[in-house]
């Protein structure tokens, strides 16, 4: 059975960091991309970012490039997405997702809906 759960999510400051972490089992990092997305109030889902290892690749959405960073620990089967300089709009539930590799996500995080898991979310509030 393929699991995800997220967790790191709370209350930040504007300015603040904080770091998700997507624990994954059931599945081979070797065979899956492992990606982030949001949704914030009133608002659709949107993709985030992405990690695959089979075609090394890594996709972080352009307006979020320099504050996000995702990253994996093969050993610990967990996928970590670095949020710095947080500001209000960063406001979301924060979901984690896993699809087989290559993933079409990884290459359009518009795409998020044809990734194949998805765990619960965890929440990220920036205040101002």
């Amino acid at each position: 059975e393929v699991q995800l759960q997220a967790s790191g999510g709370g209350l930040v400051q504007a300015g603040g960091s904080l770091r998700l972490s997507c624990e994954v089992s059931g599945i081979s990092f070797d065979d899956y991309s492992i990606g982030w997305f949001r949704q914030a109030p009133g608002k659709g889902r949107e993709g985030v970012a992405c990690i695959s290892r089979m075609d090394d690749k890594i996709n972080v959405h352009e307006t979020l490039e320099g504050r996000f960073t995702i990253s994996s620990d093969n050993a610990k089967n967990t996928v970590y997405l670095q949020m710095n300089s947080l500001k209000p709009e960063d406001t979301a539930v924060y979901y984690c997702a896993a699809d087989r590799a290559p993933s079409l996500t990884c290459y359009g995080l518009e795409y998020y809906s044809s990734m194949a898991y998805w765990g619960k979310g965890t929440q990220v509030t920036v205040s101002s």
